[in-house]
């Protein structure tokens, strides 16, 4: 599969994690400032009707069928009315990535840290979040930028990468046990695609041995992960979540792998 973001934009993969951390945002945006870290910020910006989006065909899958339901799922409003927002009512043309989304969510005392490595993808970025405050975008790799994470206040990391290199489930791993052992109180949300039990039972393991602390696991399974070469579903991996996001999960989840799915399941648990 090609990992540009730009093909898979707006997906059943992107609606569970864009509902999910819309959700997230919505719980921690209150109180104390928020710092968010976003590791693999992509453009922050889609369009749907673009070579790539039109290739794949994911978006009308994903978001086109969401958008098009007259009353959905109340978990996925936080998306709904940020890409009915975005299109001004029209069609869906344009899908907004999670810099887009956190950029709407924050607060004017809250800063927010976006790493994208493609330098092409991170000048679309820089563009894109420029008339923001309290934003700031780094070419540069975001695992080191999360192992800077503030040591001390309200803390979101958001991990998010293209499984282009074979480590990216070691370095999440890292991640979030780094982040733990530097903040107690942060909160980490990791999106992986599922592809092949083999793959993900290993993460797993290496999550119970690594990190020291409950976390929340959420699979969205869309087909039996019987094809280690298709993107069969994708998990989120939260830790330390705040209260009722177990249910946000189970919905979000749930309903994506038994209406989009191919006999579909979700499962949500900790580990």
């Amino acid at each position: 599969m090609n990992y540009r973001h730009a093909f898979h934009a707006g997906n059943f993969a992107d609606l569970v994690k864009h509902a999910a951390l819309l959700q997230l945002l919505g719980r921690m945006t209150t109180g104390e400032p928020l710092t968010v870290i976003d590791t693999h910020a992509g453009r922050g910006l889609y369009d749907l009707a673009g070579a790539e989006a039109k290739k794949s065909g994911e978006a009308d899958a994903g978001i086109v069928r969401l958008m098009a339901l007259a009353d959905p799922p109340p978990d996925f409003a936080g998306l709904t009315a940020a890409v009915r927002a975005l299109n001004k009512g029209a069609a869906v043309r344009r899908y907004p990535g999670s810099p887009w989304l956190i950029g709407q969510a924050l607060r004017p005392g809250d800063n927010y840290l976006a790493c994208e490595l493609r330098p092409d993808e991170h000048a679309a970025l820089r563009d894109l979040m420029k008339p923001r405050r309290n934003v700031r975008t780094l070419c540069a790799d975001g695992y080191e930028a999360a192992a800077q994470a503030p040591a001390s206040g309200k803390v979101l990391v958001l991990i998010d990468p293209p499984f282009e290199r074979a480590d990216d489930y070691g370095r999440i791993v890292e991640a979030l046990a780094g982040l733990r052992r530097r903040n107690r109180s942060a909160v980490a949300l990791a999106w992986l695609p599922l592809k092949d039990l083999e793959t993900f039972d290993g993460f797993l393991r290496g999550l119970e041995d690594e990190v020291g602390a409950p976390v929340l696991v959420a699979e969205t399974r869309m087909r039996p992960l019987t094809d280690p070469m298709k993107m069969n579903g994708c998990a989120l991996v939260l830790l330390g979540a705040p209260g009722g996001m177990a249910g946000v999960l189970e919905a979000v989840c749930g309903w994506t792998a038994a209406t989009l799915g191919e006999r579909g399941e979700a499962r949500v648990y900790e580990v």
